[in-house]
């Protein structure tokens, strides 16, 4: 490729740009961020990159845009760039949540043009570009989705672009991506908000310290909890249906919790949670985590 444009120059936006340079996949790369915070970072850093308003003049040379912004910045930013599109370039994203975003991008995108949505699962808390790092994607899964209408040729080429800067890629429907992270990873995020936001409640209503006690419990939610909060309400809102159920099922799950203790029902408790550490022992035998204690921390 000769010309890539990464919209959003955050964490995952200067990991990407990090990640081609690093593997000489372009030439030149454009980057369009409305922060003139990251700006001012990406310069102060001296990201190797071209920062560029001009979009009128780079979009008909470009190969590759990828957007990373949150999901709800997709539709004005398509509506800026709609008239420059040419079909040849290859238009994709990061997204967590794709069946609503699938369903704009189809409605706002000019005819012959083709978006194909990718999802590499990658990232942390953090955000801004001076967190980017170049191995961010090195073995972690991508998701790349297809669609009836997904162009082929643009799939393969995308399939090949993650792979190149480290990810394993697998491909599937908007519907399943969806419903599969709603669970692994909507969910979670959900749970530790309401957790921290549950402690602070607690923490007002007793009058103790309890932040200042955290345990290792409170404390592994509260890195989570310190995500992006616009980038999250954008994925609770896009994805809100399976969130939804996702949601009541935890429900069920936490009243039969709150049963067992208040009866002291020894036999069912205990096999929920002997049951639950197999999933731990699982997620280390996919290389999904180091089988170390505390996450591996020193």
């Amino acid at each position: 490729m000769k010309n890539i444009l990464i919209i959003g120059c955050g964490l995952i936006g200067s990991s990407l740009l990090r990640s081609i340079v690093d593997k000489k996949i372009a030439k030149k790369i454009f980057i369009y961020e409305k922060s003139k915070l990251n700006i001012l970072k990406i310069k102060k850093l001296k990201l190797p990159c071209e920062v560029t308003n001009d979009l009128k003049k780079i979009i008909p040379n470009l190969d590759l845009i990828i957007f990373c912004t949150p999901l709800g910045e997709y539709e004005k930013i398509i509506l800026k760039i709609n008239k420059y599109l040419l079909p040849k370039t290859i238009i994709t994203d990061v997204g967590s949540s794709k069946e609503q975003s699938t369903d704009l991008i189809r409605k706002r995108l000019k005819k012959g043009i083709f978006w194909t949505s990718s999802h590499p699962i990658a990232g942390s808390e953090v955000s801004g570009p001076e967190h980017g790092l170049k191995n961010l994607f090195l073995n972690k899964w991508c998701i790349l989705i297809k669609e009836k209408n997904t162009n082929k040729k643009h799939l393969t080429i995308l399939s090949k672009f993650w792979k190149k800067i480290g990810s394993r890629v697998v491909i599937m429907d908007s519907k399943k991506h969806d419903t599969v992270f709603s669970m692994t990873s909507h969910l979670p995020h959900l749970i530790a908000y309401n957790l921290v936001k549950t402690a602070t409640d607690f923490e007002k209503q007793q009058k103790y310290e309890i932040i200042k006690f955290s345990a290792g419990g409170l404390r592994d939610f509260s890195r989570i909890a310190a995500s992006n909060e616009i980038m999250w309400r954008d994925i609770f809102f896009n994805n809100q249906k399976n969130i939804s159920k996702v949601i009541d099922l935890f429900i069920k799950n936490l009243l039969a919790f709150k049963r067992d203790i208040q009866s002291k029902n020894n036999k069912s408790i205990i096999n929920k949670l002997s049951n639950t550490k197999k999933v731990r022992k699982k997620i280390i035998k996919l290389k999904q985590d180091i089988n170390k204690p505390d996450f591996g921390r020193s």
